[in-house]
């Protein structure tokens, strides 16, 4: 399970309505190889979901997420901050068992 708390929906929602992606679409959260930990966050708009994507909805927000990327996201908590210092989302994965300084990749 994937969870966004509400600033994080909030923020989804805006970027939804401008990137103009149609209501079949949604945000897709992966995990790539790379980084300095060994494996990276990505984040992006996709149209619709693919076959094998787990989908996740909240209030009309979908997240797709495919089956191999979920193995490492399970129980993540995605959230948005903005304040003096940082601006962005930010993954609460109880997977990491390191992360790196920007928060950004992760070893698991």
């Amino acid at each position: 399970m994937i969870q966004l708390t509400e600033r994080a929906l909030e923020k989804v929602r805006e970027l939804l309505k401008q990137e103009q992606v149609p209501e079949s679409g949604g945000l897709r959260l992966a995990v790539q190889g790379g980084g300095c930990s060994g494996l990276t966050y990505a984040m992006r708009f996709d149209t619709q979901a693919r076959e094998k994507d787990k989908v996740f909805e909240f209030a009309g927000v979908r997240v797709f997420v495919d089956p191999k990327s979920l193995i490492y996201l399970a129980g993540t908590v995605l959230d948005y901050k903005a304040d003096l210092m940082h601006q962005g989302f930010v993954f609460q994965n109880p997977n990491a068992q390191k992360t790196c300084g920007c928060g950004q990749s992760f070893f698991a």
